[in-house]
């Protein structure tokens, strides 16, 4: 796939000059630290700390604390920021002009209107605001030579139970700027099944549909996903690892994954086999997954075997501020800690364009004349 030797290993400037995808970046997890500061400080609200490198810190910080309740928290202080029209408006410009200047060309920024309401603002009107940023982000990134396509998921939070509404909303606006729609916060207890027919009223209506699945759950939660949800995308899914047995060395696996992030033989369970058979693109988010204790490590996250599976793996964020990441940044680790090449990368990258919630040309067009010949270009200027 690549003009270079498929097995080795890039560097950091190729890595930071290639195209790249991303369908899992929550958007009140990407602020910038001087934006949270500047907009706290206009609204009166109290931050723990004065500086953005600090701040930038704090949120890195809580994030790999291991309570769920300082993790819990960040969000506290970011979405307390994106209360009006014109704070959600910056901030989604500033998202798709961090991205684009990390060489991403297709991205779905997802986030829950409904916890951006207390300003004053409808449902309506914060989809609205933030598809104002992305238009005017977009702009200004092809002013400075990125050209960079984005698309919203609107979010319904699992235990708020307002999943009708904001299903109506993504079909309000899917052609407006929503791809898709996705159903977020606390996993384990609020299932799919919890309102089985919006799942329906999506199909009739055509939205595409990704679910946050197998991260703080296991494998019910991803069936349910695929099975009841009809979800298009997996929203993580690394669990899915925990429906196949491993041998390493004539020794069952306890986890599946030797050392170095490889197994042996690989046994599928039905579910598993399921979700590769139909090729259900997995959001895989390295960082964020060793954060959140899906993963023991870098070597040892499940997206190197799945991969190898031939599962549908695609490289993800999740939340730049508070992992303080970025694509690079995961491909850099991923590269250097578990031994990815750069046809690894860009294996992951067509699968994600492919896996993109646009029409079947546009994802077409996307790989063929978009990421396949920037690929070229970034080699032939780096030979």
């Amino acid at each position: 796939m690549t003009t270079q030797d498929p097995g080795a290993r890039p560097g950091e400037a190729l890595l930071r000059a290639l195209p790249k995808v991303v369908l899992h970046d929550h958007l009140d997890g990407g602020l910038r630290p001087q934006t949270v500061l500047e907009l706290a400080d206009a609204a009166g609200h109290t931050l723990p700390a004065s500086d953005a490198g600090s701040l930038s810190d704090w949120f890195r910080d809580a994030a790999d604390s291991g309570s769920l309740v300082r993790y819990l928290e960040t969000f506290d202080h970011t979405i307390a920021v994106m209360q009006t029209a014109d704070n959600l408006a910056r901030v989604a410009r500033e998202a798709v002009l961090d991205l684009a200047a990390d060489g991403v060309v297709y991205a779905e920024q997802r986030w829950a209107p409904e916890q951006h309401l207390a300003g004053g603002l409808s449902l309506a009107e914060a989809v609205e605001a933030v598809q104002a940023g992305i238009d005017d982000g977009i702009a200004a990134a092809a002013a400075d030579g990125h050209l960079i396509r984005v698309g919203q998921l609107v979010t319904a939070m699992r235990h708020q139970d307002r999943w009708q509404e904001i299903a109506e909303l993504a079909v309000t606006y899917r052609d407006d700027g929503v791809a898709g729609f996705d159903i977020a916060g606390p996993e384990a207890g609020f299932p799919p099944s919890r309102h089985l027919g919006i799942w329906r009223f999506l199909a009739e209506h055509d939205v595409p549909v990704t679910i946050h699945a197998g991260e703080a759950d296991g494998l019910d939660s991803i069936g349910q996903a695929v099975h009841l949800g009809h979800a298009d995308r997996l929203g993580h899914g690394a669990r899915i690892i925990d429906d196949i047995a491993f041998v390493v060395d004539g020794d069952p696996a306890e986890s599946g994954l030797s050392d170095d992030g490889r197994g042996g033989a690989a046994d599928l369970g039905r579910l598993a086999h399921w979700v590769r058979d139909h090729q259900i693109p997995l959001e895989l988010c390295p960082v964020s997954n060793l954060q959140t204790g899906a993963a023991a490590s870098i070597a040892k996250h499940p997206i190197t075997r799945l991969k190898e599976l031939d599962f549908a793996v695609t490289l993800n964020t999740d939340n730049r501020l508070m992992s303080r990441t970025s694509m690079t940044h995961e491909m850099k680790l991923l590269v250097d800690e578990a031994g990815w090449t750069l046809d690894d990368l860009v294996d992951v990258t067509v699968t994600a364009a492919w896996g993109a919630f646009m029409h079947h040309d546009e994802r077409r067009d996307l790989v063929e004349q978009v990421i396949l010949p920037g690929i070229q270009k970034v080699e032939g200027a780096l030979v």
